[in-house]
């Protein structure tokens, strides 16, 4: 394997011209920049990311912690993270946390001895004061973490809207399957399904069941609500991968969609648009957000002293045919 001196050899330049070329870093002349890019490519040169990283104390390597690959937003949100890493020159590594802290803990201890540049947390169920002493940059992408810089979407009033859709679309009884109470966007998603209903004479807090964020979940949860209400006529799902789980439990209880149940989620993934009927749902800009929090963590890791602040995007009604 090529060594960065040989590179300067053959390009006739120093070691230190040639570093600067690779880092984009300082003035080089057209000429000068093409005689090592050129000697670069004749000798198949690759910098050897253990020396960096022992020389700059960290890494060019993100990683993305999520709480469960099988729901489809998760790989949606991680591929924006990878592409975003790997056009900036970035390692990406997926780790798969099954909301487990155990698991997570394993994760961030052998990352670190890596040397990681930064981590972004969709899944966290670490203790904050953990958290506070890894040294190096984290963002929260579509939850929240306490004190940290967070990137995520306005899940209360996209609740609103959602259950004000069904409304507007002639709903009179609507259940909330509502996803992990440790969850903030849940817990925020929730809050918007009883600011729209919690004042209806109608409203009982039986109409609210958990599920946790899975197809299983709802689709049982959606089956005992609805055989203990039949009265109810529209349901809002707390994520799109819950509204798949509704539309599979109204099938088997024979019931229409949307003619007899009105069914809305709330992600806007792929998989909604192939169900049938096609799901109804609150939108998020999946590959925007992730993209955001990827620029963020590298940002961070270019510079630490900068002052970054939480964003917040807008989620928008797709409507499809499981709403009339």
């Amino acid at each position: 394997m090529a060594t960065i001196r040989e590179v300067a050899k053959l390009a006739g330049v120093s070691v230190a011209t040639v570093s600067r070329v690779m880092n984009k870093n300082g003035y080089i002349n057209e000429k000068t920049k093409e005689k090592v890019e050129a000697a670069i490519k004749e000798l198949d040169y690759r910098p050897n990311d253990v020396a960096r990283t022992l020389f700059k104390g960290t890494s060019k390597m993100i990683a993305l912690f999520v709480p469960d690959i099988m729901n489809p937003f998760f790989p949606e949100l991680a591929r924006a993270v990878e592409d975003t890493a790997n056009k900036s020159g970035n390692t990406f590594i997926l780790c798969n946390t099954d909301n487990n802290r155990e698991k997570e803990m394993k994760y961030l201890h052998a990352l670190l001895q890596k040397t990681i540049g930064g981590v972004i947390m969709v899944s966290s169920s670490i203790p904050l004061e953990t958290l506070n002493k890894v040294n190096v940059p984290i963002v929260a992408l579509d939850r929240e973490i306490m004190d940290m810089i967070s990137v995520t979407v306005n899940n209360r009033t996209g609740a609103v809207e959602a259950v004000r859709h069904l409304q507007e679309s002639g709903c009179k009884r609507i259940a909330h399957i509502s996803g992990p109470e440790d969850t903030t966007s849940a817990v925020e998603r929730k809050k918007g399904y009883l600011e729209a209903v919690e004042q209806e004479n109608w409203f009982s807090e039986d109409f609210i069941t958990p599920g946790e964020y899975t197809f299983e979940d709802a689709y049982q949860a959606a089956k005992k609500l609805i055989k203990k209400h039949p009265e109810i006529d529209g349901i809002f799902a707390a994520n799109d991968l819950m509204g798949v789980g509704v539309l599979k439990a109204a099938e088997s209880l024979n019931l229409r969609v949307p003619e007899d149940l009105s069914v809305i989620g709330f992600d806007g993934i792929e998989l909604g648009k192939i169900t049938t009927p096609a799901l109804t749902t609150m939108g998020q800009p999946i590959y925007e957000i992730g993209q955001r929090a990827a620029e963020i963590i590298i940002d961070r890791m270019e510079n630490k002293q900068k002052e970054i602040t939480s964003e917040q995007y807008t989620v928008q009604l797709i409507k499809r045919q499981s709403t009339k």
